[in-house]
């Protein structure tokens, strides 16, 4: 429901109906955000609420209470490689933007959220907007779309220092600075710092960032220049723990560098840089218009480090070493796999606002040039040759355009239409496992959507459909050329109403998402061995979430959402590899689940103010069974789960001091074993089936204490 986090804050009819949230973005960010009065589903965060909660989790724990989310960590303490779904959509179908700018991988199409480590502690405000949404820049939304801006002005001088500690020698230590707005000028700087062990066995955490950001802002125009780096060094933790261990009890094993004979190998880990330099241009030269220009570069650089035992020298092209006419065959290797890539373009918008209409004409030309190369730096019987066994590039431009105008007919009607064009070109030169496979690829999109929505007195209805269309990421395309993958297609169609007062709100929206050659993992294995994503012609998303907030009194107020629904794939194949008779077998389901899409997700924060200053918040999430892949085999899925986390936060204030909130939380305060995530898959051997399913399990009860100064 939009608005509901502001509305908890303030719990008034006046705030919770105002669109501040809306009009007080900047320009370049406004362009892609929802308003008030648009019909679609979105969640809107404060920087209050993204502070409150803020003690070094990923940016996915953050956004844990949105409706129809669920995050899962690789180290099972929020920190690292996290991931996050919404309505069972994974994060290469999320559309994110910082400022405006495109953040989602190029070419896989994912969202890294290690490599933004305390992004949150610079974040002014964000929207979260499910189903298809608004146009925004960069890869297509199919399931949701999360925009961040930092671009708010701090017109106050300040100092912060934040610092927590916490399990698993957990640590973050933040500095920041503002300067306010001085003669039309700003510049704000933090410097952060994550650490961890994490909860799985070696899956350590060092995170490093800083971000710089200055303006000056005139009568009509602002010039902003943002600069933020994101340095990460992670072990691996990334393979999961097998069913057997976890049933043994053993739910910290880690699998990564065990290859090395003995001990652990200690450097498997992956290591990753990347800086955003963005420059923004806005002029308003009139009450009406306004426009916007911004040009970035994201570099990014990188590898990730294994050790690999008793292989052949020719998987590596290496000559095979021969001492005395005796010719080894294979040795232990340790080799790392490079990523070195620069993403750079343009966005741009101009807007029209009266006092019926406003309308936007914008868009964005991106290009992305990457290469992906291997080093091997040992070998236990010696490297015969060059340490670079492959040598790859990928080019990829994105260029979109798009209008959209909301016009209020009369009194409380509003009509909405957004058409939006997207034309991609990707050509990659070869794969890893496959140097001599050329994809040249183009597609164009035409992505429309329209809706109603009707305002009066304390009620709100919409309605909307939306199209929008996907390219298939890099993974995809190392099928082969007979094995081509298409694009996939999206039809959304969501309804909502809602209700608020002084007292309550409450909202429900009704969602079908009606999916045409979607990609899904069926355990079909491509040209080269590997198992790829295939189109399946008919699948959907359907439900329904509920939203509501109450305020019983000054001193306790509580919020709850709760989302039904039904995610189905029809005619789908699922393929086992038969290492008794070669080839694979073929199992057909008219109907089943789509992996990892739970029916029921839940989440309610209970805030208990018994003394003054100071808030008790009890936080719950609920999440159904969640299936690994498209069977609905009950063997084959993860267990539900009932978690709740406990937070007490403490304000200080005085002539001094502008602020001081000491923050305890207990994470999972009720020690509940679960598991968010996993994967499976199956063979027959010796004339049986067998599964394996891999778990991600999380920390059971864990704690952060953090300490947050504002001078």
């Amino acid at each position: 429901m939009p608005g509901i986090g502001s509305y908890l804050q303030s719990c008034t009819a006046k705030e919770a109906a105002k669109d501040s949230f809306y009009t007080l973005s900047p320009v370049e960010v406004r362009a892609i955000r929802a308003g008030e009065n648009a019909p679609f589903t979105k969640t809107n965060l404060s920087k209050k609420e993204i502070s409150g909660s803020s003690l070094g989790q990923d940016i996915p724990f953050l956004l844990n209470q949105v409706p129809s989310v669920v995050v899962n960590s690789d180290a099972g303490n929020a920190i690292g490689y996290t991931g996050i779904r919404i309505r069972g959509t994974d994060a290469t179908r999320i559309n994110m933007t910082l400022n405006g700018i495109p953040y989602n991988d190029a070419e896989s199409q994912g969202l890294f959220f290690v490599n933004l480590p305390d992004f949150s502690s610079s974040a002014g405000s964000v929207q979260v907007q499910r189903g298809v949404g608004t146009s925004s820049n960069g890869a297509g939304a199919f399931g949701a779309s999360m925009n961040f801006s930092t671009n708010e002005v701090n017109k106050e001088a300040y100092v912060e220092l934040n610092n927590s500690a916490g399990s698993f020698h957990s640590w973050k230590n933040t500095l920041k600075y503002g300067s306010g707005l001085v003669n039309g000028f700003t510049t704000d700087i933090r410097l952060s710092r994550i650490s961890s062990d994490g909860f799985i066995d070696r899956a350590k955490s060092d995170l490093r960032s800083f971000f710089i950001s200055t303006a000056r802002i005139g009568k009509n125009y602002s010039l902003r220049f943002n600069a933020f780096s994101g340095k990460e060094k992670t072990y691996q933790a990334w393979y999961g723990i097998s069913e057997s261990d976890l049933q043994a009890g053993n739910r910290t094993v880690n699998y990564a560098g065990t290859e090395k004979p003995g001990a652990p190998y200690s450097n498997e880990t992956d290591n990753y840089t990347q800086t955003h330099y963005q420059l923004f241009f806005s002029l308003q030269p009139g009450k009406k218009t306004s426009f916007h220009a911004a040009g970035f570069l994201t570099r990014g650089k990188g590898y990730y480090e294994q050790y690999k035992a008793d292989e052949d020298y020719a998987r590596y092209n290496l000559a095979y070493p021969v001492n005395d006419h005796d010719t080894t065959y294979s040795s232990d290797f340790i080799r790392q796999l490079w990523l070195d890539n620069y993403f750079y373009g343009t966005v741009f918008s101009g807007q029209y606002k009266s006092d019926k209409t406003q309308a936007t004409l914008g868009g964005g030309l991106t290009r992305y040039d990457g290469k992906h190369y291997g080093k091997l730096i040992w070998a236990s019987n010696g490297l015969t040759g060059l340490d670079s066994w492959y040598h790859l590039t990928a080019c990829k431009t994105d260029f979109n355009i798009y209008g959209k105008q909301q016009t209020e007919l009369s009194p409380g009607f509003f009509v909405f239409y957004d058409l939006q064009y997207r034309y991609v070109k990707y050509t990659i030169n070869g794969f890893r496992d496959n140097p001599g496979l050329r994809i040249p690829g183009s597609w164009h999109f035409f992505n429309p959507k329209a809706g109603i929505t009707y305002k009066r007195n304390n009620w709100k209805t919409y309605f909307s459909y939306g199209a929008a269309h996907k390219e298939p990421n890099r993974d995809d395309f190392e099928a082969g050329r007979e094995q081509q993958p298409k694009p996939e297609r999206l039809h959304d169609i969501e309804a909502g109403v809602e209700q608020s007062n002084k007292r309550y709100s409450w909202g429900a929206t009704v969602y079908y998402m009606l999916y045409k050659d979607q990609l899904v993992l069926t355990g079909k294995i491509n040209d080269v061995g590997a198992y790829t994503r295939t189109n399946i012609p008919n699948s959907y998303r359907a439900g329904i979430e509920l939203q509501g907030a109450v305020r019983a009194g000054s001193w306790l107020n509580a919020s709850v959402n709760l989302t039904f629904s039904r995610n189905r794939v029809k005619d789908v194949e699922e393929y086992i590899d038969d290492y008794d008779n070669g080839g694979q077998k073929t199992n057909h389901y008219p109907s089943a689940d789509i992996a990892l899409s739970p029916a029921i997700t839940g989440s309610s924060t209970l805030n208990f103010g018994p003394f003054s200053n100071t808030v008790i918040s009890l936080i719950s999430k609920y999440v159904s069974r969640q299936y690994l892949d498209n069977t609905s085999n009950e063997t084959r899925s993860l267990d539900p789960f009932f978690v709740q986390d406990l937070r007490i936060t403490h304000t200080i204030k005085n002539k001094w001091l502008k602020e001081m909130n000491i923050i305890g939380q207990l994470n999972n305060a009720f020690n509940t074993t679960y598991e968010p995530n996993g994967y499976t898959f199956s063979y027959i051997y010796g004339g049986q089936q067998t599964t394996e399913n891999y778990y991600f399990p999380m920390a059971g009860i864990n704690f952060m204490i953090g300490v947050n100064i504002r001078l």
